[in-house]
């Protein structure tokens, strides 16, 4: 939204943010569906997208899908910041469709690890033994941690879209305390080819976590990962193989939502584009960067990341910046999207 003469971008936020922190919303006043057009006061001019933003949000996008640190979050407030209006069905739609760049970027990068699960889980099938190798047994241990999430993701789906910007600064907080216990209490000794179907259905679990904004799905895989036993590297390879079934499924049905929105939209949709494209290529070096650091380092980097992001939200929540009860649906976690398709 552009400020009117005399009035920093930032003021226009803190007047919107306490507009929308005064008293909690009733379910007609939440933010509609993307597809759903917004009334607006009189004279509302949307702000103008640019492909500066585009590229910036991308990278966010890129960046914090994969660290432990909440995409959510991050695309919250970078949004606000640049000056988009989450209500928005636009921006919503912008939001959604550049998470396909790093869904790519997963599919990419492991295509050989999930071309040879798909193959021996099919194999598995025909022969009738599913559990007879270690790539078979991975792949149905792989379906078996999907199961927490989707379940939980249909059956909470209103309750997650309701949550505010509150929960997200307590998630970071909290769970970055979480993973702060599982890297000083781990043994970080076993690897992928020692995960049987309880760890998987834990893990399972950490990702069902995952449906609460702020907690990052990377995050908690991994935590719950470590907290098991695994190496660092090895809970992460495990987390980005788990997160294939959900990432395909949510992007198939926010692509088939949110597409339509920007028909007739030129500058949104040529945004939407360069912005999927960055995340895509960004989101493949995001991949290979964090196997790497797991490898010979320590997860501490990014508990300190999550507490100060957990904080910085919580200040421009006080500040009026951010909205304290407003959490567009479009930006909710992708597992629990995945399931929303009857």
């Amino acid at each position: 939204m552009e400020s009117p003469p005399g009035r920093t971008s930032f003021e226009s936020l803190r007047e919107r943010g306490a507009r929308g922190a005064r008293a909690p919303r009733t379910r007609s006043e939440c933010p509609p569906p993307v597809g759903i057009e917004v009334p607006r006061p009189l004279g509302y001019v949307p702000a103008p997208v640019s492909l500066l933003s585009a590229v910036l949000l991308g990278i966010v996008q890129a960046a914090t899908e994969f660290l432990p640190v909440s995409s959510t979050a991050h695309l919250l407030v970078f949004g606000e910041l640049l000056g988009h209006d989450l209500a928005d069905a636009r921006f919503r739609a912008f939001a959604t469709i550049i998470q396909s760049g790093t869904t790519l970027a997963v599919l990419v990068y492991f295509r050989r690890e999930i071309g040879a699960l798909v193959h021996a889980g099919v194999r598995s099938i025909v022969r009738g033994r599913p559990l007879e190798t270690a790539d078979s047994r991975l792949a149905w241990f792989i379906v078996l941690g999907t199961l927490p999430a989707a379940v939980f993701g249909k059956l909470l789906e209103r309750r997650i879209e309701a949550l505010g910007n509150w929960v997200i600064a307590v998630s970071l907080v909290v769970l970055g305390l979480v993973l702060l216990a599982a890297e000083r209490l781990a043994r970080h000794a076993r690897s992928v080819e020692d995960v049987g179907a309880a760890d998987a259905l834990v893990i399972g679990f950490g990702q069902a976590l995952a449906l609460v904004p702020g907690s990052s799905r990377s995050g908690t895989t991994l935590t719950a990962g470590m907290l098991l036993g695994l190496r660092r590297e090895a809970a992460a390879r495990f987390s980005f193989l788990l997160s294939v079934p959900i990432i395909l499924g949510a992007g198939a049905y926010k692509l088939w939502k949110t597409v339509p929105v920007l028909r007739g939209e030129p500058a949104w949709a040529t945004a939407t584009v360069v912005g999927t494209v960055v995340s895509a290529l960004a989101g493949y070096l995001v991949i290979g960067w964090l196997l790497g650091w797991l490898r010979t380092r320590t997860t501490y980097l990014f508990v300190a990341w999550r507490i100060l992001a957990g904080v910085v939200v919580a200040a421009l929540i006080l500040g009026g910046v951010l909205p304290a009860r407003e959490t567009p649906p479009m930006l909710a976690p992708a597992t629990a999207q995945a399931v929303r398709a009857p």
